[in-house]
C-alpha cells in the first residue's frame, strides 16, 4: 500500500491515466466488508482503488488486505480522513429494538467526510480521464459534489438484497405506480427494524442518491432476477448492475499453521454434522436469550460452533460493575466434544465452506445470507433488526433455503430453548444441494466475472470500461 503523498506525486509526474475508482464505504462492518470485497475484484483488473474512511475503519480494512495478492495491495490507497470526535453509548440489549443505535453517532460523524472526499475527487480528476466513485447508498451526501466535476461518475452501492430493496421502493411508490406481479408478496413492515433517528438518516441520504448515475448491488440475477426486474420497472431512468456475490466461491485451504482452532475442530467432525451459530457484528442478545440459546444447543445433541463475542453479550456487567456468568454454569464442560464456543473473531467463510458444516443459525444479514447460499449451507433464520426480517422472508418463503427459528412477528417474546433444540436440525436436508447448484451454474470465481461482463442495453460492459 503506497502512501497518499507518494501516490499523488507519482500520478502527477506521469501521463494522464485512464480510470481510477474511489470507494466510499459506510462505517458499519457488514457494509465495509462488501465494498472491500468489491475493491479486490476491481484491483484484479489492474485498476487503482482509493478507499476512503476514518483511521479506525481503515485499520480494520488494512488488516484484512494483508493476505491479498501483493500486486493488489500495492494498488489500493487508503485515505484516513478525520471526523469530529463523538461518543458512542454502550449497547442496550433490553431496548425496544435490537437496532444498534449505539453506532449512530459514528454514522452521523461520517457525514463530515464531504469536504475531504470532494478534494480527493477534484485532485484525481486532473490526473485520470475517468474517476468512478462507488459509494454506499448511506454515504450519498458525502459524494454529492461529484456532480460538479465533469469527468467524475457516481454510482450508489446497494448493500441489501434486491428483494428487500424492491420492497423499500414499493413501500413508497407502489400505490402510485402499481405493478401486477406474483412476486409481490406480503412482507413485514419496517416497524421495529430501525430507530426513528436512523429512519431520518436514511431519508436524508435518499435525496442525494437521486444524483447517482446508476446502482451496483451485491446480488445475482440467478438468485433474485424477478426482483431486479421489478426494480428496473419502478426506476426506469437508472442503470442497475447486479455483480455479486462479491465473496469468493472457492476458499483456499490453509496448512495447519494458518488454521483457526475452530477449523481444526471441524476437520474432526462428520460431513454436514455441525450447526454454525453467529449473529453478526451489530447484534446484542439479552442474557436470557443467550441462556435459552445455550440450553437449546445443549439439548439438541447436535454438533455446533457458536460465535459469542462481547458484542453479542450486551450488558455483561451487574450493577456493581462485576462481570456476570453469561453462559449457564458448567456449560463449556458439558458440551465439550459436542460443541465449540468461539469468543473472538471466527473465519466465517471458511466455516461455511467446510464439508462438516450442515447449517447456519443466522441473524439473516445480507452478507451472511449470501455467503451461506453460495457455500450451499441452509439457514435457520433468527432476524434481529434492519433488513433482516425481510431477508428472512426471502430465505424461507421465496428461495426456500432455510427455516424460521424465531418469527419476526413474535420478536418481543424471548426465544425458547425448545425452538433452538427443534431447529437443531430439521436442516438435515443436504443443504438443498445448494453448493452443487452454485458450482454448476456459476463455475466458482467465473461467476463473478461473467456477471461483470454482462451486457447492458447499450452493449457496454458493466460499469462502462471500469472493470
Amino acid at each position: 500500500m503506497a502512501s497518499n503523498d507518494q501516490n499523488n506525486s507519482k500520478s502527477h509526474s506521469s501521463q494522464q491515466k485512464k480510470v481510477v475508482v474511489v470507494v466510499v464505504p459506510f462505517p458499519a462492518q457488514g457494509h465495509l466488508n462488501q465494498l472491500l470485497h468489491l475493491s479486490r475484484l476491481i484491483l484484479s483488473h489492474n485498476i487503482p482503488v482509493h478507499y476512503v474512511g476514518t483511521s479506525t475503519n481503515n485499520r480494520q480494512a488494512t488488516d484484512r488486505v494483508q493476505g491479498w495478492d501483493p500486486n493488489s495491495i500495492s494498488n489500493i490507497h487508503f485515505h484516513n480522513f478525520k471526523v469530529p470526535p463523538f461518543v458512542s453509548p454502550p449497547p442496550t440489549p433490553n431496548s425496544e429494538t435490537k437496532f444498534p443505535s449505539h453506532l449512530v453517532p459514528s454514522f452521523e460523524a461520517s457525514a463530515h467526510l464531504r469536504q475531504p472526499v470532494a478534494e480527493l475527487m477534484q485532485s484525481l480528476s486532473s490526473v485520470f480521464t475517468r474517476v468512478v466513485v462507488i459509494h454506499d447508498s448511506l454515504m450519498a451526501s458525502v459524494v454529492q459534489d461529484a456532480t460538479n466535476i465533469v469527468n467524475v461518475e457516481n454510482y450508489s452501492f446497494i448493500s441489501v438484497c434486491a428483494f428487500t430493496w424492491f420492497f423499500s421502493i414499493w413501500d413508497k411508490v407502489g400505490k402510485i405506480n402499481p405493478i401486477e406481479s406474483s412476486h409481490i408478496i406480503d412482507v413485514p413492515s419496517l416497524e421495529g427494524c430501525f430507530t426513528t433517528e436512523f429512519f431520518n438518516f436514511i431519508a436524508a441520504q435518499n435525496e442525494f442518491n437521486e444524483l447517482s448515475d446508476g446502482t451496483i448491488s451485491n446480488t445475482s440475477r440467478a438468485i433474485e432476477s424477478p426482483y431486479l426486474e421489478l426494480i428496473e420497472k419502478l426506476t426506469c431512468s437508472k442503470k442497475h448492475w447486479a455483480i455479486g456475490p462479491f465473496n469468493p466461491l472457492s476458499i483456499e485451504k490453509k496448512d495447519s499453521k494458518g488454521k483457526h482452532s475452530c477449523i481444526e475442530w471441524l476437520d474432526k467432525q462428520e460431513p454436514k454434522s455441525v450447526i454454525y451459530v453467529s449473529f453478526g457484528t451489530t447484534t446484542t442478545l439479552t442474557e436470557e436469550e443467550i441462556e435459552q440459546l445455550a440450553v437449546g444447543l445443549e439439548k439438541s445433541k447436535k454438533k455446533f460452533i457458536w460465535v459469542l463475542r462481547d458484542a453479542d453479550k450486551g450488558d455483561i456487567f451487574d450493577e456493581n460493575g462485576l462481570k456476570r456468568h453469561v453462559l449457564p454454569k458448567g456449560f463449556d464442560e458439558r458440551v465439550k466434544g459436542l460443541g465449540l464456543v468461539v469468543r473472538d473473531w471466527a473465519p466465517q467463510l471458511e466455516i461455511l465452506s467446510h464439508p462438516s458444516t450442515g447449517g447456519f443459525m443466522s441473524h439473516c444479514g445480507w452478507n451472511s445470507t449470501l455467503e451461506s447460499i453460495s457455500m450451499g449451507v441452509p439457514i435457520a433464520a433468527w432476524p434481529m433488526h434492519s433488513d433482516q426480517p425481510r431477508n428472512s422472508v426471502l430465505i424461507t418463503q421465496v428461495l426456500k433455503v432455510g427455516l424460521v427459528v424465531k418469527d419476526w412477528a413474535k420478536r418481543d417474546e424471548v426465544v425458547d430453548a425448545l425452538d433452538i433444540e427443534n431447529a437443531g436440525f430439521d436442516l438435515d436436508f443436504d443443504g438443498l444441494n445448494l453448493r452443487s447448484f452454485f458450482i454448476w451454474v456459476f463455475g466458482f470465481e467465473g461467476f463473478v466475472y461473467d456477471s461483470v461482463d454482462e451486457k447492458d442495453d447499450d452493449g457496454d460492459r458493466i460499469l462502462g470500461s471500469v472493470l
